[in-house]
């Protein structure tokens, strides 16, 4: 019979064991929840400014270099969204 530590989900008998802990399954549930964010936020980044420049194409440097700034900020809260998870389970 196999003894499971409480923080064990799943052991895999005869194979070896495989562990999978809670706070793992919960960081891969997290990351999932925080790129629906900066994944949404994107899209509207580039979509509004594709629509910006259609309709002032004089400002189209302007609004080009905002939508970058825009982007760049909305995929650094992705990459945090990534790394947070591997701190709170090592």
């Amino acid at each position: 019979m196999l003894e499971m530590a409480p923080h064990v989900l799943a052991q895999t008998p005869g194979v070896g064991t495989a562990t999978v802990t809670i706070a793992g399954r919960l960081g891969a549930v997290a990351y999932g929840l925080a790129a629906i964010g900066p994944g949404v936020g994107i899209g509207l980044i580039f979509g509004h400014a594709t629509e910006a420049m259609a309709r002032q194409p004089e400002a189209a440097g302007m609004i080009r270099a905002n939508m970058w700034v825009g982007f760049a900020l909305a995929e650094a809260l992705a990459l945090i969204g990534l790394v947070v998870p591997f701190i709170f389970t090592h």
